[in-house]
């Protein structure tokens, strides 16, 4: 008979996953010898799938908290909620960097077929847009409008 994890070994993917964050965090921190690197498209498309994935995460954390904890499970619908909002606007700043189509009412919607390069390399597009259909089933087109705090340019 195993006995139950001790807390510092709970969850260690988790851990890992916070882990690699922070190393890239460290990684991309200028040094006084090197100047900063600026970001390209396959980072964001990295961090898209990461934080779509946290989005699976905290959906389920939600649900399953929800029942016997329900003022909890809504504060974790509403970090979802928000964690939806940062999560499309990487997508935007993805279709924003050089090589893609300058962002208008055209153009910023949407389009790999559009994109010069073809069809973004880790499927960025088609990760949003499953993402989305599920957030859009759990949540009201009023709590997915952007806050005022959001950042417009």
């Amino acid at each position: 008979m195993t006995s139950p994890p001790r807390p510092d070994d709970a969850h260690p993917y988790l851990r890992a996953a916070s882990a690699g964050i922070r190393h890239h965090t460290r990684a991309l921190t200028p040094s006084d010898a090197d100047p900063p690197r600026p970001v390209d498209r396959v980072h964001l498309d990295v961090l898209h799938a990461h934080l779509t994935a946290l989005l699976q995460l905290l959906d389920r954390l939600a649900d399953h908290t929800r029942p016997p904890h329900p003022a909890a499970g809504r504060h974790l619908a509403t970090a979802h909620t928000r964690l939806w909002q940062a999560t499309t606007e990487v997508h935007a700043a993805f279709h924003l960097l050089p090589g893609t189509p300058q962002a208008d009412a055209e153009t910023s919607a949407c389009h790999p077929e559009r994109l010069p390069e073809g069809p973004p390399v880790l499927t960025i597009c088609q990760r949003h847009l499953a993402a989305g259909r599920v957030v859009r089933r759990k949540t009201t087109p009023t709590d997915l409008r952007p806050h005022a705090t959001a950042c417009v340019r």
